[in-house]
C-alpha cells in the first residue's frame, strides 16, 4: 500500500501500512517523526490450554503464536525494545498510549518509566459487555488498563481538555471509559465467520483517545496494527497513520476497511479549544482597527447599563473610567465581570455583543498564520 511522505528529506511513510517485525520497521522511521504512538502490544496471555463456556462451546480467545513468549525476561526484552524505538521517533511535544490487560500492563508500566517516559494518567476502559467469567474461579475481567504519557517529565503535549469536557456533557473527563466491547457489526469477520482478530479493538475508544491528544494533521503510529482500527479512526478524524503489522491476514483486512472509510473534512473537524490557547487580543486592537470607534456608547444586554469607548481602548461611566472588564463590574456593584460577554453595541436595529469583534480578529490572525 504506497503511501505519501511527510516532512521533505525525511520521508515519512504517512498512510501505509509496514510489513514486518515492529522493531526493525520502527528502526527505519526518523527520529521526531510522529506526534502519538497508539499501542496494543501482545499481552503474553499466558493461557493454559481450550476454555469452554457452560453449554461447552469453546471460547474464540487469543491463542495466535504472536501472544505467545517463552518468559517473562523475553517478553519484557520484547517491550523495552519496541518502546525504545517509540521514545525516539516520537517528536519532543508527541504523547504514547498503550493498552494492556492485568497480564502486561503492570511490566509495561514499569519499562515505560525505566525509559524516562512520563506517566500522565492510566485511563480504566471499563467494557460494559465484558465476557463471564465461564469457570467461575475469578472475577469476570470487566476492563483493560491504557497508560498515557509524554515523551518526557518536562515535555509539553497535546491535550484537548475543553473538547473532552464538552463530548462528556460539560463534566471533566474521567479515567475511567466505559465503553462496549466489539460486537455486532463493528466486528470484522473472516470469510469463515470467525473473528477476523481476537483483540480488536471499538472505534470509540480510539475517536476518543485521538480526539483527546492529537489535532488534524498529525501522524499517528501504530506498531501493532492488527485490523487497522487506529488507521481508520485517524483517517476519519483527518490525521495521519502509520501502521505496522506482520500479518498478511491483517493486513489484507485493514487495508480494505481503510479505503472505505469517508474522513471527515472542513468545519466537521473542528473541537473545542481552551480559551486561555486563544489568541489574546486586547480591546484597544477592536478600537485601534476602528471596528469599535472612540465615543461610540455601549450597553448591557438589557439596556439598562451604559458606557463611552475612549481612544485608548479604555470605557467611562458613572465617572468611573477603566478596562471593559472593570466597567462591567462598576455599573452592576460587582467585583469582577467578563467586559467581551457583557457589552453590547447598536448596529442597526440589533445590539451586538462586542466579542463578535474580537473573534473577527482572532481568525484574522489565524488565517494570516497559517498562510
Amino acid at each position: 500500500m504506497a503511501g505519501k511522505t511527510k516532512g521533505g528529506a525525511s520521508a515519512l511513510p504517512i498512510d501505509t501500512i509496514l510489513r514486518g517485525d515492529c522493531i526493525a520497521e520502527l528502526k527505519k522511521l526518523p527520529d521526531a517523526s510522529v506526534d502519538l504512538v497508539f499501542a496494543d502490544p501482545p499481552y503474553n496471555l499466558q493461557l493454559g490450554g481450550e476454555l469452554h463456556r457452560p453449554n461447552n462451546t469453546r471460547v474464540d480467545g487469543v491463542e495466535d503464536e504472536w501472544d505467545k513468549f517463552d518468559s517473562f525476561a523475553v517478553y519484557d526484552d520484547f517491550t523495552k525494545a519496541w518502546l525504545s524505538e517509540c521514545h525516539r521517533v516520537l517528536k519532543d511535544d508527541g504523547a504514547l498510549w498503550v493498552i494492556g490487560s492485568y497480564h502486561n500492563i503492570f511490566r509495561v508500566g514499569a519499562t515505560l518509566q525505566d525509559l524516562g517516559f512520563w506517566i500522565l494518567n492510566d485511563v480504566v476502559w471499563r467494557k460494559s459487555n465484558p465476557m463471564p467469567n465461564f469457570r467461575g474461579t475469578r472475577l469476570t475481567n470487566a476492563h483493560e488498563t491504557m497508560i498515557w504519557c509524554s515523551k518526557g517529565e518536562k515535555a509539553k503535549y497535546t491535550f484537548n481538555y475543553d473538547a473532552l469536557k464538552v463530548a462528556n456533557d460539560d463534566l471533566q473527563m474521567r479515567s475511567d471509559w466505559l465503553i462496549p466491547i466489539c460486537n455486532g457489526g463493528e466486528r470484522i469477520k473472516d470469510l469463515n465467520g470467525h473473528k477476523a482478530h481476537p483483540t480488536q479493538k471499538p472505534e470509540a475508544l480510539l475517536h476518543r483517545v485521538l480526539i483527546g491528544s492529537t489535532n488534524p494533521g498529525d501522524v499517528v503510529l501504530d506498531p501493532f496494527f492488527g485490523t487497522g482500527t487506529t488507521g481508520a479512526v485517524a483517517k476519519m478524524l483527518g490525521r495521519h497513520y502509520i501502521g505496522i503489522e506482520r500479518e498478511l491476514d491483517y493486513i489484507r483486512v485493514a487495508r480494505h476497511r481503510i479505503k472505505h472509510v469517508k474522513a471527515i473534512d472542513g468545519d466537521g473537524l473542528e473541537v473545542m479549544r481552551s480559551k486561555r490557547k486563544e489568541t489574546r487580543i486586547p480591546f484597544g486592537m477592536v478600537v485601534e482597527r476602528g471596528l469599535i470607534k472612540p465615543g461610540q456608547k455601549l450597553v448591557s444586554a438589557n439596556a439598562k447599563f451604559a458606557a463611552k469607548v475612549r481612544a485608548d481602548g479604555s470605557l467611562s461611566a458613572d465617572g468611573e473610567t477603566g478596562s471593559i472588564h472593570k466597567i462591567a463590574a462598576h455599573v452592576q456593584g460587582l467585583t469582577a465581570c467578563n467586559g467581551w460577554t457583557y457589552w453590547h453595541m447598536q448596529q442597526k436595529k440589533e445590539l451586538i455583543c462586542i466579542d463578535n469583534y474580537r473573534k473577527k480578529i482572532r481568525k484574522e490572525l489565524g488565517a494570516a498564520g497559517a498562510a
